[in-house]
């Protein structure tokens, strides 16, 4: 968890005094700022899903909402007084330029945790663990019981 000491130039906070004199301490909990990565990741173009198993999973069941609790089982960060590390599992779009998604991500899960939390993100790590492919998705559902022409085949 971040404590952050409010002090100094308060325009936030609405004191205008000015003083630098403490007004008291904000505690950021690691769920808040992993739910603003999570909804930061799941607004880039080109992210599928976040999280493998039972997290993806999870999203899938709660239609991906922004604020669904899948984002922080998903995003795991580890917060500190003044910084944050962020580590993420993502399923990727066929066709999506893996290296400028990762870059994107990381600007957006920055700018976003930065800006609403005060601290400064160190480190983004992410995993792609799979490609989607919109095809699969109906192929997924047909595990073995499926054509014997199909059983000729050694890679499906």
């Amino acid at each position: 968890m971040a404590d952050i000491d409010t002090q100094g130039d308060n325009r936030a906070t609405g004191d205008r005094s000015g003083g630098s004199g403490g007004r008291g301490k904000t505690t950021i909990s690691d769920n808040v700022v992993s739910t603003i990565a999570g909804i930061a990741i799941r607004e880039t173009d080109g992210v599928h899903s976040v999280g493998r198993g039972a997290s993806k999973a999870l999203g899938t069941v709660t239609g991906r909402r922004s604020g669904a609790s899948g984002a922080r089982r998903a995003v795991k960060v580890e917060v500190g007084e003044k910084q944050a590390a962020i580590d993420v599992d993502i399923e990727v779009e066929y066709g999506i330029p893996i290296h400028e998604l990762a870059d994107r991500i990381r600007s957006n899960v920055t700018d976003a945790v930065e800006s609403m939390t005060g601290l400064e993100v160190v480190e983004t790590n992410i995993v792609v663990f799979d490609v989607h492919i919109p095809d699969d998705d109906d192929d997924s559902d047909e595990d073995d019981g499926g054509d014997s022409d199909r059983g000729a085949s050694r890679v499906r």
